[in-house]
C-alpha cells in the first residue's frame, strides 16, 4: 500500500508554504511585492547608497523579478525563499552567481565583487580584519584560475567550495533566517 511518510512531508510542505503566504500576504496585500516593500520585508532601511544600489540591482535582476514587471509575485518569492533555505549548495552558489552578475555578462569581474562585498559589509556591519578591496584581490588571487581577472560561474563555484572565507560571504549576503523567524512566531502566535 501506500506511504504515508510521502503524504506527512507534502503535508508539512502544504503548511509551511501557507505561513510564507500569511507572512507575504501580510506584507503585501497587493501581492506584489515592490522594491520598496522588499526593503522592508528584509530589514534593509538606512543603507548606504553603495548598498542601496546593490539591493535594487538584487532586486531587479534575474534572480527575483521578471524584466517587465518590477515586482516579486508569491510565486518567485517561495521560489528564492526554498532555494536559499532548502537547495543544495551547488544550486544556490549557482544562483548566487546570477545574482551578483549584475551586468549579466556571465562573469563577476572585480568591479562587481566589491561592490558586492562592500555593500553587504554596509548591511551586515560588523569589524574587519581585511578592507574590502584586500578581500576581494584576495578572492581574485584565489580563485582567479585563468587570471583574465573576472571569475566565471565555474571559477566562483569552485572558489567559494575551496574558500571557507568567501563561502562564508557568499551564504550570510542573504541571509533570509530572521523572515523564517518571523514565519515561525506568527505561526506559534496563531
Amino acid at each position: 500500500m501506500g506511504n504515508n511518510n510521502s503524504s506527512t512531508v507534502d503535508d508539512l510542505q502544504a503548511v509551511e508554504i501557507h505561513h510564507w503566504y500569511k507572512k507575504f500576504m501580510t506584507e503585501c496585500p497587493s501581492g506584489q511585492l515592490t522594491e520598496h516593500e522588499f526593503k522592508q520585508f528584509f530589514g534593509l532601511r538606512g543603507l548606504d547608497p553603495q548598498a542601496n544600489e546593490y539591493i535594487e540591482q538584487m532586486f531587479l535582476g534575474p534572480c527575483f523579478v521578471l524584466p517587465q514587471d518590477g515586482y516579486i509575485d508569491f510565486m518567485e518569492y517561495v521560489a528564492a525563499l526554498s532555494l536559499v533555505l532548502r537547495g543544495k549548495m551547488e544550486q544556490k552558489l549557482r544562483w548566487y552567481f546570477k545574482l551578483y552578475d549584475v551586468d549579466g555578462n556571465g562573469c563577476i569581474d572585480r568591479h562587481e565583487l566589491l561592490n558586492i562585498i562592500k555593500a553587504i559589509r554596509a548591511i551586515n556591519g560588523g569589524d574587519h580584519e581585511t578592507s574590502a578591496e584586500e578581500f576581494t584581490n584576495r578572492v581574485f588571487n584565489k580563485i582567479d584560475v585563468n587570471g583574465d581577472g573576472e571569475l566565471s560561474l565555474d571559477e566562483f563555484v569552485e572558489g567559494a567550495r575551496k574558500d571557507d572565507e568567501f563561502m562564508e560571504v557568499m551564504m550570510k549576503s542573504l541571509d533570509l533566517s530572521h523572515i523564517v523567524a518571523m514565519i515561525n512566531n506568527r505561526r506559534h502566535s496563531v
